[in-house]
């Protein structure tokens, strides 16, 4: 697939947030990731996430990889 096409994966962030009542920022104070990295997840503009950002994405929102991300 080349880089520029269009990715299949979608990103639930809204979702996990508001049924926890969190905020992006107090999302990313939390797992140490500016706003801005989180909010290119959130609106599915992310091209690459590191696994370390993952799991504490994770860690934080006390999901799994496939509560926070689907692909359609």
């Amino acid at each position: 697939m080349p880089v520029d096409d269009p990715h299949r994966i979608t990103c639930h962030l809204d979702e996990l947030l508001a049924a926890r009542g969190m905020t992006l920022q107090a999302l990313a104070d939390a797992v140490g990731v500016t706003v801005v990295n989180l909010s290119v997840l959130k609106n599915n503009r992310g091209k690459a996430i590191r696994f370390s950002t993952l799991t504490a994405l994770c860690d934080v929102l006390q999901c799994e990889v496939g509560d926070l991300f689907s692909c359609d």
